[in-house]
C-alpha cells in the first residue's frame, strides 16, 4: 500500500490516501489533463498536500496556522514540490477572500468541519470551489469511534453522554468540538450538490490495538493496513470507526 507517511502514521492516512490517489488518477482520465488543480482545506503541514503534488498536481493548501504552513513549505522543499504546493492563510468559511470559485478539480476537507461554526456552509464553501464533476475528499471525526473507545476505557457514562449528545461530545472535557454519523456527512455532502460515490470507515481498529502489538510483532503493520482497507467500505464498520471519510463529485 502507497504511503503519504510511514510507518505508524501511515495507519491513519493509508486508507484515505489509496482512496484519493484513485479519485486523482480517474480525474485525470476525465479532464485529458496529467495535473491536476487541487485545493486542500486546512491541509496544515501537507500530509496529502504534498504526497499529491509528487503526483504531479498543483496543488493550493488553505489553512489558518502559520506555523503549520511554514511547516508545509520546508516540507514540499525536502519532497522536491516546493514548485507545486503553494499555501495560503485562510479557513473554509472565509474560503473565496483567498481562492477562486469553481477553480479546482478536486478539493480536500479533512479535519475541517469538527471546528468550523458552520459545517453545512463550511461544505457549500468546499463545493463551490470544484469545477462541474471535480471530486470532494471529506474526512471528520466518527461518532462511534470514540463512543466505543470511551467504553473500552471503561469511562460508561461519557460513552453514553456521548451517544445521545447533538454534536456527538462526551463531556465537557472532550477536546472534541464535534462527532459525526456517516448519514449526517452524506446528507450535508448531498445537500450542497455532491454525488456520494463512496463511504469509507478510516482507523476501525488501528485505536483499538496496542501500540506495542503493531510496533513488535513481524508483520503485524502491514497486516493491520490491509484489514483496515478491507474494512473500510464495508458499511457495518462504519458505525465504530474513528474517522468517516466520504468521497463524491460535483454534479455537472
Amino acid at each position: 500500500m502507497s504511503d503519504p507517511l510511514r510507518p505508524r502514521a501511515s495507519l491513519r492516512t493509508a486508507v484515505v490516501w489509496e482512496v484519493l490517489k484513485d479519485a486523482l488518477d480517474r480525474r485525470v482520465k476525465a479532464t485529458g489533463r496529467d495535473a491536476l488543480d487541487v485545493l486542500d482545506t486546512g491541509g496544515g503541514t501537507g500530509n496529502f498536500a504534498v504526497p499529491a503534488a509528487r503526483l504531479g498536481h498543483r496543488v493550493t493548501v488553505v489553512d489558518p496556522s502559520p506555523n503549520a504552513l511554514f511547516a508545509l513549505e520546508r516540507r514540499a522543499a525536502e519532497a522536491g514540490v516546493a514548485d507545486r504546493v503553494h499555501g495560503v492563510q485562510g479557513d473554509i468559511l472565509g474560503l473565496f477572500d483567498v481562492v477562486e470559485r469553481g477553480g479546482y478539480d478536486a478539493v480536500l476537507c479533512h479535519g475541517v468541519l469538527e471546528y468550523v461554526d458552520d459545517p453545512a456552509e463550511g461544505v457549500r464553501h468546499a463545493v463551490e470551489a470544484l469545477r462541474p464533476e471535480g471530486a470532494l475528499s471529506l474526512l471528520a471525526a466518527g461518532l462511534g469511534g470514540a463512543v466505543l473507545a470511551r467504553a473500552l476505557a471503561g469511562h460508561f457514562n461519557e460513552a453514553r453522554h456521548a451517544l445521545g449528545d447533538p454534536e456527538g461530545r462526551w463531556g465537557d472535557g472532550d477536546p472534541m468540538p464535534r462527532r459525526y454519523t456517516a448519514e449526517q456527512l452524506t446528507e450535508l455532502v448531498t445537500a450542497a450538490g455532491i454525488e456520494v460515490g463512496a463511504v469509507h470507515g478510516v482507523r476501525v481498529f488501528a485505536d483499538l490495538v496496542p501500540g506495542v502489538l503493531v510496533d513488535t510483532e513481524p508483520g503485524a503493520m502491514e497486516a493491520l493496513l490491509r484489514l483496515e482497507a478491507a474494512a473500510a467500505e464495508l458499511p457495518a464498520f462504519h458505525s465504530v470507526a474513528t474517522q468517516l471519510h466520504v468521497l463524491g463529485a460535483r454534479r455537472g
